[in-house]
């Protein structure tokens, strides 16, 4: 059993995956095998996490997630806790492994009850093993309401002032995609609650799952613990993989400013008439592309050429967009664009050697099927692309609503690689990473800091110098991606994250 941390990456399996896992390896070890070392290792975690409890409470489902909960009943009751099981199963219908980890439990004097507990308080942990994996969020799938008693503990589960373990997945969470099950959600969202809610840890069991790192999982989950419980996953591939850190690139002592190339920023509309200007954008994106090492960054405003000088950042080069040699540059366009970036937009899609799309550029492109077809030529063509939606520019994208590509981030994100034939970052909690004919990657850095303006065009920035420094367009979205989510999650305490303080940091600068 291990802790999940962001220092290495991990295959993540879905469910159907999962599925084949467990059924070989059940049919290839002794009855009761799997369940009982399941059952084993929650409570190990469990008596790690709170090892001075005395009171625990486990939620149980019918199925064999309950009886993961039963077998770790037993183990617990035996070493001195008192232990109280609310089973909604029954052992006449229950499955044979599950049946055998209920006596045993009850052997043990494991103390139950009809529904949950009144005293939420008088519990020192609770360990939720109601549903696992046996759920699913898909509107494709049967959805049953739940029944009274499922429901009562899972909104336990949700208030309980007690640290609360989750064996596989918190309950109602779809491995697969990250989101709950219809009625299944909890009421409050855990950035709503008034203090900080306790402690939340997942043992997930088998395999990782890609819905624990993505969309609600993060916030549900907490922090996540695998125990492959002895099986190997042989010659099933991974689903998706967790991101891991970068690998070292020192610096050659005979470089120079051009072994790491030129980066082009270009946005930035001009909206004097109307009081309004967006160069902060393109100038975010400018300043972090400038901090991630490019060797120059040009800067190209659409505003009618009313800023000539940044003088906070002298190394920016201002350049007339008809100025620059496409051809030789990594562009970053969209960032603050505006209506303005129509009017280029054909250009830098056919000219430029390597292209970050972001913002205003997506969304230009998403009305226009010509645009469309371009950006797909440049796959064709091998000139190297990477798309930076958030998930409402994703959805225009792919003519869905925003919830629609929420539900499924995974699919959104490779479906919009298939598309447009290039790399495809789709930002938000567990940020996905995919690519045509690749394995798509998950990000398990960054936080709630990052919820603030401006830090989407950090982002393309960082994306844009990786590019500009000989990276793939996979290799520079996913190493971006991961530096800007572990730049917020380095952030000192107590000091807000700003987009132009975090484009002065990325990059270990």
């Amino acid at each position: 059993m291990h802790r999940i941390t962001a220092h290495q990456p991990y295959p993540l399996f879905n469910a159907a995956a999962t599925r084949r896992l467990e059924k070989a390896a059940a049919a290839a070890l002794p009855p009761h095998t799997l369940m009982q070392r399941a059952g084993l290792a929650i409570a190990q975690l469990a008596q790690a996490l709170a090892p001075h409890a005395r009171t625990v409470w486990i939620a149980c489902g019918p199925g064999n997630n309950g009886g993961d909960g039963l077998e770790a009943a037993m183990h617990l009751q035996r070493s001195g806790r008192r232990v109280v099981v609310t089973w909604l199963g029954q052992p006449d219908t229950a499955p044979a492994d599950a049946r055998a980890s209920w006596q045993r439990a009850r052997d043990a004097g494991v103390s139950w009850a009809d529904t949950a507990p009144d005293d939420l308080g008088a519990n020192d942990l609770c360990i939720d093993a109601l549903l696992g994996i046996g759920v699913s969020s898909s509107p494709h799938s049967p959805a049953r309401a739940p029944d009274a008693r499922l429901r009562a503990c899972l909104q336990a589960l949700h208030r309980s002032p007690a640290p609360v373990l989750a064996v596989d997945l918190p309950s109602g969470l779809d491995a697969d995609t990250g989101q709950f099950a219809a009625g299944l959600a909890p009421d409050t969202p855990p950035h709503l609650h008034h203090q900080a809610p306790p402690p939340h840890h997942t043992l997930s069991l088998l395999t990782l799952k890609p819905g624990l790192f993505t969309a609600a999982g993060r916030d549900a989950a907490g922090q996540v613990w695998l125990d492959d419980l002895g099986v190997e996953p042989g010659h099933e591939p991974p689903n998706a993989w967790l991101s891991g850190p970068a690998l070292p690139a020192p610096r050659a002592h005979a470089s120079h400013k051009g072994s790491y190339g030129d980066v082009a920023v270009v946005g930035g509309e001009g909206l004097a008439a109307r009081g309004m200007g967006m160069a902060g954008a393109a100038l975010l994106a400018a300043s972090a592309a400038l901090h991630s090492g490019a060797g120059r960054v040009l800067v190209a405003l659409l505003d009618d050429g009313h800023l000539q000088l940044d003088l906070q950042q002298p190394e920016l080069m201002f350049r007339r967009f008809d100025a620059l040699a496409l051809e030789q540059l990594t562009v970053v366009c969209g960032c603050g664009g505006g209506q303005a970036i129509a009017r280029v937009l054909p250009e830098v899609i056919t000219r430029t050697a390597r292209l970050v799309l972001d913002a205003d550029a997506l969304n230009t492109i998403a009305t226009q099927a010509a645009l469309h077809a371009l950006v797909v030529a440049r796959g064709q063509h091998g000139q190297p692309t990477v798309l930076t939606p958030h998930p409402l520019e994703a959805a225009r994208l792919l003519g869905l609503t925003t919830a629609e590509v929420q539900a499924r981030r995974l699919d959104a994100a490779q479906q919009l690689a298939n598309q447009f034939n290039c790399v495809a970052v789709l930002k938000g909690s567990g940020t996905v990473i995919a690519a045509p004919d690749r394995v798509q990657a998950i990000n398990p850095t960054g936080n709630a800091r990052l919820a603030t303006a401006g830090t989407g065009d950090v982002l393309a920035g960082m994306v844009g110098a990786h590019l500009a420094a000989g990276a793939s367009a996979l290799r520079a979205a996913s190493e971006a991606v991961y530096q800007h989510g572990q730049a917020a999650d380095d952030w000192p305490a107590g000091q807000a994250l700003t987009a132009s303080a975090l484009a002065q940091r990325v990059g270990g600068s």
